[in-house]
Formats: structure tokens, sequence, C-alpha cells
């Protein structure tokens, strides 16, 4: 046992002589700079978790704004905060920290994530909770608490993404620490509606889009995908949009129905459409769900698109049906290709029927470039520099839409290098503590190396 033990102690010994080998300085000071700071990283996620912060909660929103803006200021980042009351959002958080000495700061970085959460004030989820050991409510509220509690939370937005806001904030104060946030030049630009985004979306992500176009890398820090013990790099997510068909037909007694002069009715011609993209539209990287139907004498859905009213009697042809659902594709091409696709079903009509397709704003796709994977690769060898295994590319079937496509059409992005933990959107929302410390150092590593690159592309700049 005594052997054993001692093996152990040797072993981590070497692993950590080993790490820093692999660290100059400035990266061992960032890296040390985050095991000195445990707890204000968790005092600062259950201020953020206890704020509601749901999108059309406009207070809320602002209220996490109001805390995030002198955390930012005291790292010297100018901030500004941009309403949105022309979108019916909160507004936008933006940190500018340009580069002291222009020209070489190596690449300029844009960092991104959301302020707001799924958690409206009415949700009964509404508050933070120390998990213990089993995944329940940690009881210990004294006594050998320490020994009892566990490294897990739960709270609305714990991991989506006030943990990534965490993360965000630990990375770059260690990067102060150090003195290599200097030597950077970072923007920061937070949403307050990428849950529900407000509408036309060239307002309101006309900022983050415009950040892009001035930076060279994007990290979006929503969070860090990891399944069974497996941390993952997302290098590509797909895009979603919402469409509408509505189809129409003649109405009257039911005994005519299929005949020459009632036809087939509105029901079935909508139920041919969805029939036909069920079967002949499925490819590689696409879905396209049906999330709502009304048929009948008379349809009409309510102003948000979520419900709706419809009447009808079995011995009535039905005049009028709507379905709603969303599309989700990996690239602009897989979208327009798969559109006139849908449009050419829509179009071989019924006998007496009528319909029409419609596609509204969407969430572009995030594909996966070169760039991307490049930046992946930089990503990668920050994991060994800190002993860790590399990352793999994550499956774009198992992340949803977000605000990295509007930025990665412009620069390499990776999406998700925030918190890690699991039941986002849900109740069951919790995050993993222990990801906080290992995710911001890969963070703050990886914004000091490219903060450390020369000119050029970076495909051809990273080794």
């Amino acid at each position: 046992m005594k052997l054993t033990r001692l093996l152990l102690f040797v072993l981590l010994i070497a692993n950590v002589l080993l790490q820093a080998q692999n660290l100059n300085s400035n990266e061992t000071k960032i890296v040390q700079a985050i095991d000195a700071d445990k707890q204000q990283p968790i005092d600062l996620l259950r201020q953020l978790v206890e704020i509601n912060s749901g999108t059309k909660n406009l207070e809320g929103v602002r209220a996490v704004g109001k805390v995030l803006l002198p955390q930012f200021e005291a790292f010297g980042f100018k901030v500004r905060w941009v309403p949105m009351d022309q979108v019916q959002r909160a507004g936008t958080l933006i940190a500018e920290h340009p580069c002291a000495n222009p020209g070489k700061c190596g690449k300029r970085v844009l960092l991104i994530g959301h302020m707001d959460t799924v958690f409206e004030k009415e949700s009964p989820f509404q508050h933070f909770t120390m998990l213990g050991p089993s995944g329940d409510p940690d009881t210990a509220a004294g006594g050998d608490s320490e020994k009892k509690a566990g490294n897990w939370a739960s709270g609305p937005g714990t991991d989506d993404m006030k943990g990534g806001l965490v993360v965000m904030i630990s990375a770059l104060k260690a990067l102060k620490a150090s003195g290599a946030l200097d030597h950077a030049d970072i923007k920061i630009v937070l949403s307050g509606d990428e849950e529900a985004a407000g509408h036309p979306l060239e307002i309101a992500r006309r900022d983050m889009i415009e950040a892009a176009k001035n930076s060279d890398a994007g990290l979006e820090f929503e969070n860090t995908a990891r399944r069974d013990g497996v941390y993952y790099g997302s290098t590509s997510r797909r895009g979603s949009m919402t469409w509408r068909v509505t189809a129409s037909g003649e109405t009257g007694h039911s005994a005519g129905v299929f005949g020459p002069n009632m036809g087939f009715g509105a029901i079935y011609e909508l139920t041919r459409i969805l029939d036909a993209f069920r079967s002949q539209l499925r490819e590689d990287y696409l879905t396209y769900n049906v999330g709502l139907i009304l048929g009948g004498t008379t349809a009409q859905t309510n102003q948000q698109d979520t419900g709706g009213q419809a009447t009808g009697k079995p011995n009535i042809v039905a005049p009028s049906a709507i379905a709603i659902g969303d599309l989700r594709c990996l690239s602009n091409e897989q979208v327009q290709r798969v559109q006139e696709r849908m449009r050419g079903i829509v179009a071989q009509h019924l006998a007496k029927t009528d319909a029409k397709i419609e596609f509204y704003e969407a969430y572009p796709p995030q594909e996966p470039t070169e760039g991307n994977k490049a930046l992946l690769k930089l990503l990668n060898q920050v994991n060994h520099s800190l002993g860790q295994p590399d990352m793999p590319e994550l499956d774009p079937m198992k992340r949803g839409a977000g605000d990295s496509a509007f930025i990665a059409q412009y620069i390499p992005t990776l999406a998700g290098v925030g918190s890690s933990g699991s039941g986002d959107h849900s109740a069951a929302e919790k995050i993993d503590l222990t990801s906080i410390p290992i995710n911001s150092k890969r963070a703050a590593l990886l914004i000091y190396r490219l903060s450390q690159l020369p000119e050029g592309k970076l495909v051809e700049v990273v080794k």
C-alpha cells in the first residue's frame, strides 16, 4: 500500500513538472492566479443566479449587466451599455480593451456570451443551491459541511450561461494578475436575448457582428460540452429557423370530399405536405420538426405562434390548416437547398387545394471551417501544456443554435468554452463547480497564446 501511494505521489510530481516545462513564466502566473482564486467565482455565480434574468425580464437582464460592468472595468476595459428598446429587449453589454502597443498584441480576440436565461419571473426555478455528493440539496449547514458538500450546484442559468460568464471573468482576472492582459486586444459583447432573440436580428446582433468584423478570433462562453468525462470542442453548430405552412381548400358537406367539386380539403393537403417532408428530405445534419398544427373550418395561431384556436365538425370539409415547425442545417448551402425542396413539395397540390410555405428570420449555421479547426488545435496545445487530454470535435447534432454563428461568418470561432454541467433549460439544470477552474485556465491560456501569434491567417500561423 505504501509503495502504491509513493508511486502515485511520484507520478503526480512528474505531471506537475511536465506542465511547468510546457508553460512560460506568464502562463505559470495565469494558472497560479486561477488556482489561488477558488471561492470568489462561486460567490459571483451565486450572485448572478439569484438575479432572475429571463429574456423577457428586462430589468433582471439589466441587473446582471450592472453586476458585470464593474468586473470588466476593474480589468481596464471601457464598458458601455447599448439599449435594445427597438427590438423589445434589455440591451447589450460591450467592453473593450484595446492594445496598448498597436500591432504588437497578436490576434484581436472577441469574447461573446449572453446574460439572459430561459427561466422567466413566473418560473418556480429561481435560486442557487449547493448540491451534496449524491446530487441532492446539500443540507450540511454546519458542522462537518466541507466533508459533506459536493462539487455541484443547481439553479437557473448555472450552466447556460452564468457559469460561462464566471469562467470568462476568472480568465480575464488571471490575465490581469499576470500582466498578460496589458498586451492583449480584447472585445467583449454580451447579448441580453440569446434565448429569445429580438427582431429584426440585424439590430439585435448588430454590435456583435460589428465587433467580429474588427477581430481575428472569437470565443463563445456557453457551456463546454462534456460527455462521459470527456470535454469536447465545438467548431460548428447548426442554424435554426422557423417555417410555416398554410393550406387552404374548398369547404362543404363531407359527403363530397375527394370529389371533383370539393377536392381533398386543407387538412389532407397539409398532411400530404408534412408526410412528404418526413419521407423525402432526410439527410445528414438536417432536422425539421413540426411543433404545432391547427386545422378546421377556422384555424388561427396566437400572436406568439405558441398556440391558437380551431373550429370544425366531422361532417364539414376543412378549408383551413396551419403547421409551424423549425429547420436546422449545418451550412447556408444546405439551408438554401432544403428550402427549395420544401417549396417544391408544397407546390404539388391535391385537387381543389392550395398551400404556401414561409421561412422566418433565423440563427445562421456555424460551419466547421478550417479556421475553427485551427482554433481548436491551438486549444488542444493548451490542453497538452496543462496535462489535459485532447478535446475532440463535438458532433454538431449535439448542440443547438447560438450566437457564435453570427461571428463565425467573419472570424474563426469556437462555440462553448464556458463551464460544464447538465440539465440546461430545465429545472434540473446544474453546474459542475470543478469545471470552472479548468475551463478558466483553458480560456485564459488560449487568449494569451492568441495574443502572442504573428500576423497571418490562423490556419497559417497555428503550427
